[in-house]
């Protein structure tokens, strides 16, 4: 394997490790999410001693801490050294990369997916480290617009590449759920930087490998 662990590694082996690696909020902060979803519950009428909700506020808490994970990770702990020398000059695009984030305004889910290109200037980065630099600033609370400038912004400062385009397609269920519950509707945003920008021809060929 070019980067990552080995693939001696078994499937159980593998999940225990990325449970241990969760950066972790906390026990008084922990504490405080559980009672701030207690109080939730009961401004919403229900009853947080009632069976199937004793534990939700504990729950709720844990899946936070996992969803905005990336408040906790650095780009240099996730990068974890994974560049290597090359003398690769063409695009090197990454599709589909599927991510789950957190809308800043409702705090409910966008999902979709992440296209991640760059231009290696002499250096390229281990290809799961792409994916985690895409969960880094999805495990946090985001507008999309955003995301897509702070994947490519670190790609850009971590490899200074030739360029870096992103581009990303997601559902927004703030708009599904309420408000004009439309189901079909679909987000994309870009950030084109470098030769992506400033070159038609780079730009061409990315968008034609992208539609492939």
């Amino acid at each position: 394997m070019r980067d990552g662990h080995s693939a001696r590694e078994g499937e159980l082996e593998a999940a225990e490790r990325r449970i241990r690696d969760i950066p972790r909020c906390g026990a008084v902060k922990i504490a405080g999410m559980e009672e701030s979803f207690r109080e939730l519950l009961l401004a919403v009428g229900e009853d947080p001693e009632r069976e199937g909700l004793v534990r939700t506020p504990h729950r709720a808490a844990r899946a936070f801490e996992f969803l905005t994970n990336g408040y906790r990770q650095s780009l240099d702990q996730v990068v974890n050294g994974a560049i290597f020398d090359s003398e690769a000059s063409e695009i090197v695009l990454v599709k589909d990369i599927e991510l789950y984030s957190m809308c800043e305004h409702h705090l409910l889910p966008f999902i979709g997916r992440a296209h991640v290109a760059y231009i290696p200037n002499g250096k390229v980065i281990g290809l799961s480290k792409v994916a985690r630099i895409v969960d880094v600033f999805a495990r946090r609370l985001q507008i999309q617009e955003n995301l897509t400038m702070q994947i490519a912004d670190a790609l850009m400062k971590t490899l200074q590449p030739g360029g870096v385009a992103v581009v990303i397609e997601a559902k927004h269920l703030c708009m599904m759920m309420r408000g004009v519950e439309k189901q079909n509707s679909v987000m994309k945003t870009s950030c084109l930087l470098g030769s992506f920008k400033e070159d038609a021809r780079t730009r061409s060929e990315f968008l034609s490998l992208l539609n492939s």
